[in-house]
């Protein structure tokens, strides 16, 4: 019974739930119940990770002896079999077709009753507290010089917000929205912000600081992707230090079994949520909780929708969303075919026959992310080969590889939409420039960079005004106009600014 109480406890402070005691100092395990992890270990031949354990400080022992029962070595092995010495694969072709007509649906070719219709319903969900978001923020800035988590970055707009502030408002703003045209008292839309080990602190500071952007503590919750041993080529499991096995994030994809072991889906459980939005942090035009998507997802009553933007041409480096041997999946550039890649579409030679671009932006129903334990352990692998450095557990000298020494696993977030039917499954192609733009590359790259961000966000704002009777003058060319989240979401409730003349750059922060 005390275990129990123990898991939910700890799962309650993961989730700021409970008052937690910080900073007791640490214990080493007892003897017990360290020969019972070394015998774990060692009936699986991973006995080495404890090779210096008798010469650690109490709080290293302490620690070790943490992260070590925080693994099954037996699974690890299994993991690390599939990783080193695959099956062969069975070379059968493979047989590509784009998702049915039924199951997809384009903003660039929809009836506009269709929109307005999803958006309503998406909205009316927003109302009844059914909807949540995740997001995953589980990378630092370093690409774009910065070691601050990704979501904190500057792009340079007038505001100087960060990304995490643009998607807080828009969740306030979605928030109000529904609100407003359903006449409630309150309207919550909960924030699971999934982060990696080292962006967990940080990111919680910012949010602190920043008072949650306007949202209510409570319902900004900060929880952390899991990691997995890396591996030697031999199979070993290796020790970044005497004290610390070497570890790295579980990819996207370990998304389901984090929601799981934080609470997440426990928590969303007994808010009433029904239907969620899970996207990633670097795309600064992401419509958060987007109620047309939404909308659209729960119509056509699937598990998993995506939405998608459509590939620039056959040669542009992305995933692409389609049915593979009859189930829904996605297929890198680098696996399709010249052929498929510039095959046209039958019903229009203007257009790619494959060219759904995947920009991970996922809805899931609430049912979907419950059976998550009945078919987690089922996502496969994938092996990034890796210089690793290490000690070397037998003369405890420290290793700095010059070539791949070893592997590091991972999951990809989209590897479970072949576990559905074609039924379950459902794809929204968006406008690019309204909705996609991803920050990857330093400053002065010329390409999906904080520059291009800054440039889509504005000149967005730009065509919103123009769309709503305002005129814009500027100097530059490329000079546009931020249009706070909190004042629009996505173009609407602009009248105010009819007959003005903006001169850009420029901020609309208030109807003033």
């Amino acid at each position: 019974m005390e275990a129990v109480k123990d898991t939910i406890n700890s799962t309650l402070e993961k989730l700021h739930l409970t008052g937690g005691q910080q900073g007791a100092p640490a214990q080493e395990p007892t003897e017990e119940r360290l020969n019972e992890l070394k015998s774990k270990y060692e009936k699986a031949e991973q006995g080495q990770v404890f090779a210096f354990y008798d010469k650690l400080s109490t709080a290293e022992k302490a620690g070790l002896y943490e992260q070590l029962s925080n693994f099954d070595p037996s699974y690890i092995n299994e993991l690390a079999e599939k990783a080193l010495h695959p099956p062969p694969t069975e070379a059968s072709e493979a047989k590509l077709e784009p998702l049915p007509e039924t199951s997809t649906s384009s903003v660039l070719s929809s009836e506009a009753e269709d929109l307005q219709k999803w958006y309503d319903s998406g909205l009316s969900l927003i109302a009844e507290n059914q909807v949540a978001v995740v997001l995953m923020a589980g990378g630092q800035g370093t690409r774009l010089g910065s070691s601050a988590p990704k979501g904190c970055f500057d792009i340079g707009l007038p505001s100087h917000k960060s990304l995490f502030q643009l998607q807080g408002e828009r969740i306030g703003k979605a928030e109000q929205l529904a609100k407003k045209k359903h006449g409630k008292e309150s309207v919550t839309i909960p924030w699971y912000v999934m982060t990696s080990g080292p962006t967990r602190g940080p990111t919680e500071k910012f949010f602190e600081e920043n008072k949650y952007f306007g949202l209510k503590k409570e319902n900004v919750i900060v929880f952390e992707q899991g990691v997995l041993p890396c591996i030697s080529n031999e199979g070993k499991i290796l020790m970044e230090s005497k004290s610390k096995v070497a570890v790295a994030p579980d990819g996207n994809g370990g998304l389901y079994q984090a929601l799981i072991n934080a609470g997440v889906v426990a928590d969303m459980g007994k808010r009433g949520i029904k239907h969620i939005h899970a996207y990633c942090v670097d795309n600064c035009l992401v419509k958060v909780a987007d109620p047309a998507f939404i909308g659209f997802s729960a119509s056509k009553n699937v598990d998993i929708a995506t939405k998608v933007v459509r590939k620039r041409n056959a040669k542009e480096s992305v995933g692409l969303i389609l049915q593979k041997n009859g189930r829904p999946d996605v297929v890198e550039y680098s696996e399709i075919s010249t052929e498929d890649a510039e095959a046209k579409d039958s019903k229009d030679p203007e257009l790619l026959k494959f060219r759904a671009a995947n920009i991970v932006n996922h809805y899931y129903s609430f049912s979907f992310l419950e059976s998550i334990p009945e078919w987690a352990k089922k996502l496969p692998h994938h092996v990034a080969r890796k210089k690793i450095p290490h000690v070397n557990t037998d003369s405890g000298e420290t290793v700095k590889p010059e070539k791949p020494n070893g592997v590091k696993l991972e999951q990809f977030v989209f590897d479970c939409f072949p576990f559905l039917s074609l039924e379950k499954f459902a794809c929204m192609e968006v406008k690019r420039e309204d909705e996609f733009s991803p920050l990857k590359n330093a400053r002065g790259t010329g390409e999906d960079d904080p520059d291009t961000s800054k440039r889509d966000i504005t000149a967005q704002g730009k065509k919103w005004v123009e769309a709503a009777g305002a005129t814009v003058v500027s100097e530059e060319q490329d000079d546009g106009v931020e249009v706070s989240p909190l004042i629009s979401y996505g173009g609407e409730g602009l009248g105010f600014l009819k007959s003005r003349t903006i001169k850009a750059p420029a901020v609309i922060e208030s109807e003033e």
